[in-house]
C-alpha cells in the first residue's frame, strides 16, 4: 500500500463530511472568514487614498452622499461620466453607514472580492474535479466516494483566489475594477453552477427551478457589472459562455433550458433606468464621453497615454498571479483541452476546469486586442486562472504514484525549478532593495526609512525560506505534491509582515503630506479665497481639502494661460484679493516669485501651501522660456 492510499484511509476515517457535515461547514465558514479578513479587511483604512484614480471615485461618491444627487456623479465641480454609477452608489451608501473615511470607501470593494471568493468555494466544493479522469462518473457518485477531494479543492481554490497580488490590491482599493471583475466572476460561476446542476433535480423555489435560479444569477450579475463599468460586463461573459458551449457541443441544449425572458427582463430592469435618466438629463455630452471615449476609443486607440504591446498582458498575468502563475502553463496543459471528443462526451459536472480555461483565454485575448492597455483590465481572468491552478494541485495531492509519464514529470520539475528561481531572485532583490531604489523627490526619505524598518531583511528571509522549502520538497519524491503549501504560507507571511507594514511607510512619504496640506487649507482658508494647484494635479487634494480646486499646468505658465487665469480671478466679484496655491517651489520661481512675495502657510515633503495677493502675481514678469 503506497502513501497516498494510506492517506486516503486516514482522511476517510476522520473525514468531517462523513462524520459531521455540520462541523465541516462551520470549519469552511471560519476558513472563508479568516482568509477574507487577512486579505481584504485587515488594516483596510490605515493609509490614505492613493493618487490618482482612487480619490476621484471617492470624492465623486462623497459629493453624491453630501448633495443627495444619486443620478449624476461630479468630481471637482465637473460631471464625471467615465463610469456608470454603481461604484459611487456603493461608496456613498458605505459613507452613510460608517461615516466618511478611507475604510468606508474601500469596504464595498472588499465585500465584492469576498463575495467572489465565497461563490468560488461553493462551486469548487460541488464541482471541483480536474476533468477527464471523472468523465464517466456522475457527480453524486464522486461526492459519495471521494468527498475529501472536493472539499480540499474548495479550500485550496479559495486560498489561491484570495492570496494573489491583483485580487488583494483591487479588493482593497475604492475603484470600479473590483466591482466589474467580481460581477463577471459571479455571473460566470452562477452560469456554471446552473449548467452543471443535476438535470433530474426538480426542486423549485418561488416557481423557478434551482437550475434556472442559478441561470438567473448569471443575468443579474452581468447587469450589476454593466452598472459598474459598462457593456463589457455583458460582452465578455456572453463570449465566454458561447465559446465554451460550442466547444463542448451543448449550445442548443443550454439555449433551450435557459430562462431567456426572465434573464433579458432582469437586465432591462436593472440597467436601463439609470442610463435612460442620465441620457435624458445630459444628452449628447454623456453619450460621447461614456460610450465614445471610455468604451469605443479605449478599445480602438490609445487613451490617457496607456499603450502596450500585444504580449503586454502575459507579463501582467505572470506578476498578478504570482506565485501561482508559475504553474499555470502546466495546469492548463494537464486539462488536455485538445481532446475535444472526450470533453463532449463527459459529464457537465466535470467541466469546471475547461470552463475556467475558456474564461481565462477569452478575457486575455479580448483585452490584448485593445489598443489602450492597463494592468487592471485583466483582473476578471484572475479567478479563472486560480481555479485552473487549484484543480491542478488537487490532482497532485490525490494522484497515485506512477500516474504521470516522464514528459509530465519533466514539466513539473521545470515549473518547480522556475518557482525556486523566481522566489530566489525576489529574495536577492529584497536584501539589496535599498540600493536598488533611486532617489525620488516625492519620497526623499523613503530609502532611509525602508532601511531602518528592517523590511528588506524580513522580506529576503521569507522569500528565501519559501524558495528553500520548495527546493527541498521538489527533491523529495513523495512530498512534491505539497509545494503549494510553501507558496501559500510564504505569500501570506510576505503579505502580513512585509506588504502591510510597508504601505504606511510609502503613505507617510507620498500621500500623508498632501493630506496634511488639505486639512491645513480647511483651517486657514479665508472667506472667498480660491485654492489653486500648480503642476500635476493630485486628486487626493480635492477630497481632503473638500472643495473644488483649480489646476494650472506647467505648460500654462509658459503659454500665458496662467496669467489669463489670475486676471480672471482678479476681476471676479466676491472673491478675496489673495489666493492659496499648492505647488512645488520650482513653480514659484517660474512665476518669478520671491519668498518675500508670499506667505508660506504649510510645507509638505515636496509641496508648499502659500498665500499671495493676486495682484502681486500679475505685477511680475512671467518667464516665457522654460529654464533648463
Amino acid at each position: 500500500m503506497n502513501k497516498v492510499d494510506t492517506y486516503k484511509q486516514i482522511v476517510n476515517k476522520y473525514n468531517l463530511s462523513i462524520k459531521s457535515p455540520k462541523a465541516l461547514w462551520i470549519f469552511s465558514i471560519l476558513w472563508l472568514m479568516l482568509v477574507s479578513w487577512i486579505a481584504f479587511l485587515w488594516d483596510l483604512g490605515t493609509i490614505g487614498l492613493v493618487d490618482k484614480t482612487e480619490p476621484m471615485f471617492v470624492e465623486a461618491s462623497r459629493h453624491m452622499y453630501m448633495t443627495g444627487d444619486w443620478v449624476t456623479p461630479y468630481w471637482n465641480g465637473e460631471t464625471r461620466f467615465d463610469k456608470p454609477p454603481l461604484t459611487y452608489w456603493l461608496i456613498s451608501l458605505s459613507f452613510k453607514l460608517f461615516g466618511v473615511n478611507e475604510w468606508a470607501a474601500r469596504f464595498p470593494s472588499a465585500l465584492f472580492a469576498i463575495a467572489l471568493v465565497c461563490l468560488s468555494f461553493y462551486t469548487l466544493y460541488n464541482f471541483g474535479l480536474f476533468g477527464l479522469e471523472y468523465s464517466r462518473a456522475s457527480t453524486s457518485d464522486t461526492v459519495q466516494c471521494e468527498p475529501y477531494k472536493l472539499w480540499f479543492s474548495a479550500i485550496l481554490g479559495t486560498a489561491i483566489i484570495t492570496f494573489n497580488p491583483f485580487w488583494i490590491a483591487w479588493g482593497r482599493t475604492a475603484v470600479s475594477d473590483m466591482f466589474l471583475s467580481s460581477s463577471i466572476g459571479l455571473a460566470l460561476l452562477s452560469f456554471f453552477v446552473g449548467y452543471a446542476h443535476p438535470q433530474n433535480d426538480c426542486t423549485t423555489r418561488l416557481g423557478l427551478s434551482i437550475k434556472n435560479w442559478w441561470y438567473m444569477g448569471y443575468w443579474v450579475f452581468m447587469s450589476v457589472g454593466v452598472l459598474a463599468k459598462g457593456p463589457v460586463a455583458i460582452v465578455l461573459p456572453g463570449i465566454i459562455v458561447i465559446v465554451f458551449l460550442l466547444f463542448v457541443g451543448r449550445l442548443v441544449e443550454v439555449v433551450k433550458e435557459t430562462p431567456w425572458l426572465l434573464g433579458i427582463g432582469s437586465i432591462i430592469t436593472i440597467t436601463i433606468p439609470w442610463f435612460l435618466i442620465i441620457t435624458l438629463k445630459h444628452g449628447k455630452e454623456y453619450i460621447n464621453t461614456f460610450f465614445g471615449l471610455h468604451n469605443i476609443q479605449r478599445f480602438t486607440s490609445v487613451v490617457s497615454r496607456h499603450p502596450g504591446a500585444w504580449y503586454y498582458y502575459f507579463f501582467v498575468v505572470l506578476v498578478g498571479l504570482i506565485p501561482w502563475s508559475i504553474f499555470l502553463p502546466l495546469a492548463i496543459a494537464r486539462l488536455r483541452f485538445w481532446k475535444r471528443r472526450l470533453w463532449i462526451s463527459s459529464q457537465r459536472s466535470t467541466h469546471l476546469g475547461l470552463f475556467a480555461l475558456v474564461w481565462f483565454i477569452v478575457v486575455l485575448l479580448f483585452f490584448s486586442s485593445s489598443v489602450t492597455k492597463l494592468a487592471g483590465y485583466v483582473l476578471p481572468l484572475m479567478p479563472a486562472a486560480a481555479i485552473i491552478v487549484a484543480l491542478f494541485w488537487n490532482e497532485q495531492i490525490f494522484k497515485k504514484e506512477g500516474d504521470w509519464s516522464g514528459f509530465w514529470t519533466i514539466l513539473f520539475w521545470l515549473s518547480g525549478l522556475a518557482n525556486v528561481g523566481v522566489l530566489s531572485g525576489l529574495a536577492i532583490a529584497s536584501f539589496i532593495s535599498p540600493k536598488l531604489i533611486s532617489y525620488d523627490p516625492m519620497m526623499p526619505q523613503f530609502r532611509e526609512l525602508l532601511q531602518t524598518s528592517g523590511i528588506p531583511i524580513r522580506s529576503g528571509i521569507i522569500l528565501s525560506f519559501s524558495a528553500l522549502s520548495i527546493l527541498i520538497l521538489l527533491f523529495c519524491k513523495h512530498h512534491r505534491r505539497w509545494i503549494w503549501s510553501a507558496n501559500l504560507l510564504g505569500f501570506v507571511a510576505f503579505f502580513s509582515w512585509i506588504v502591510l507594514p510597508l504601505a504606511p511607510i510609502i503613505d507617510s512619504q507620498r500621500q500623508l503630506p498632501l493630506r496634511e496640506l488639505g486639512t491645513l487649507v480647511r483651517q486657514e482658508q479665508k472667506l472667498g479665497e480660491k485654492l489653486v494647484f500648480i503642476g500635476f494635479m493630485r486628486p487626493s487634494m480635492v477630497y481632503y481639502a473638500q472643495q473644488t480646486i483649480d489646476s494650472i499646468t506647467e505648460t500654462d505658465i509658459y503659454n500665458g494661460r496662467a496669467i489669463q487665469y489670475f486676471n480672471e480671478q482678479a476681476n471676479k466679484q466676491n472673491v478675496s484679493s489673495t489666493i492659496l496655491i499648492i505647488a512645488k517651489p520650482k513653480y514659484f520661481k517660474q512665476l518669478t516669485l520671491r519668498p518675500s512675495d508670499y506667505q508660506v502657510i504649510g510645507e509638505g515633503i515636496a509641496y508648499q501651501l502659500i498665500r499671495i495677493k493676486i495682484q502681486t502675481i500679475l505685477n511680475k514678469k512671467v518667464l516665457i522660456k522654460q529654464s533648463s
